[in-house]
């Protein structure tokens, strides 16, 4: 059965402690929810079969399946159930692609699929003691990251930091920092063209936020986009390896949001008056190295298109999330497309537009649905890499 992308909206990404950082995650979540119902009024709402959100931490308001708070936060029938997935960033892919499942599968017909992160207010957490009257008390920061480390994995696979793994791959790979820090230009160059067309606003819902004083105010752009030069880059530090390659600069954000699309069957979308974006023709993950976990989009790539029976290289429309511009340039190589090919990440990437974990991957779906449909290009792949070794990857086609 045949599963398309009827709308899209997002948040603005907000900067770690920025113009966001007050909002509840799970009124982060609501947003875009509310915003789908506001711009999709034929929809009959109660006949949602499901609501899956992704999201990475679920430690703090978070918790309690975050997606079930967001549907009673917006106002949905109480009727409408609820789900919260978890594949670390690509968490918000998943709930994409489990929502395209259940459609083709003639489980459902109209899902709600998206995610959702505030790395701002992410929980310290502290467990329980091991012993009676222990005073060794632990305290671990959620923002990202390992916490409650496995002695067994970290014997056998380690725990490398994610900066640490993006050092790897670009050691392995011989990725060098000048190409780093050019992918990184061109990142931000184009998120700020992007910004400035109004392509961004077309898929931002603004979000109010109410100060400490003052009235509310609405927070309507993406926070995380700066102008740059490769002379301001060259000149950033490298704290995570003496020696080594990686820079906030050239690395993705630390970053609130939230994004939620409707999906649909044929059947749907005659029911409920909806226009398509683009049809969903599959998605596929896979499993790599923790070390290297960068490289995960490769072989969930691999597998979707041999599926598929499709190449990389032959998407109009490639949505890469860049965790790292270490990461994100030998995917890109071994797709056989070039770093600076205009039809990745077109209106920039994640080095520009910030990375909120759980909410990144419905964004790099739903942008890529708008692009095909803007466009009229054939079809796109949105693909990502996901922390402990893993990728996960979507195809779109335009209708």
């Amino acid at each position: 059965m045949d599963v398309f992308v009827c709308g899209y909206v997002r948040t603005p990404i907000g900067r770690y402690g920025g113009a966001l950082a007050t909002v509840r995650t799970d009124d982060l979540a609501a947003r875009p929810l509310t915003a789908l119902v506001e711009r999709h009024q034929a929809v009959d709402w109660a006949a949602v079969d499901e609501v899956i959100l992704g999201c990475a931490n679920q430690a703090g308001e978070d918790n309690r399946n975050v997606a079930r708070m967001a549907c009673l936060l917006a106002g949905l029938p109480v009727s409408v159930p609820a789900v919260t997935v978890n594949r670390l960033c690509g968490s918000g892919m998943d709930a994409v692609i489990a929502g395209a499942r259940a459609i083709a599968a003639g489980e459902c017909q109209l899902v709600i699929a998206g995610g959702v992160e505030s790395m701002s207010r992410a929980p310290f957490v502290m467990p329980k003691a091991e012993t009676a009257f222990a005073r060794t008390p632990e305290v671990y920061d959620t923002t990202i990251g390992w916490r409650f480390i496995n002695p067994l994995i970290q014997a056998q696979y380690g725990i490398d930091s994610m900066p640490e793994t993006a050092e790897i791959v670009a050691a392995e790979q011989g990725v060098s920092r000048v190409d780093q820090d050019a992918f990184a230009l061109r990142s931000q160059q184009r998120a700020l063209a992007a910004e400035a067309s109004g392509r961004l606003a077309a898929e931002i819902v603004p979000v109010p936020v109410r100060p400490a004083k003052g009235p509310p105010v609405l927070v309507s752009r993406d926070e995380h986009p700066r102008a740059t030069s490769l002379e301001a880059l060259a000149r950033l530090s490298t704290p995570f390896r003496s020696g080594g390659t990686v820079t906030a600069g050239n690395a993705s954000g630390v970053n609130d949001g939230a994004a939620a699309l409707i999906l649909a069957s044929a059947t749907a979308v005659r029911r409920h008056g909806l226009t398509p974006l683009a049809r969903v023709l599959g998605g596929a993950s896979a499993g790599v190295a923790p070390r290297v976990m960068g490289l995960g989009p490769i072989p969930a790539t691999q597998r979707l298109c041999a599926r598929l029976g499709l190449t990389p290289a032959e998407f109009a429309v490639i949505e890469l999330n860049e965790a790292f511009a270490a990461q994100a340039i030998p995917c890109l190589h071994a797709f056989g497309v070039a770093p600076d090919a205009p039809h990745v990440n077109p209106n920039g990437g994640a080095i520009a537009l910030g990375h909120p974990l759980g909410m990144t991957g419905a964004r790099l779906v739903g942008t890529a649905a708008l692009e095909v449909h803007r466009t009229g290009a054939g079809t796109a792949l949105a693909t990502m890499c996901v922390g402990v070794g893993q990728g996960v990857a979507v195809a779109l086609a335009g209708v």
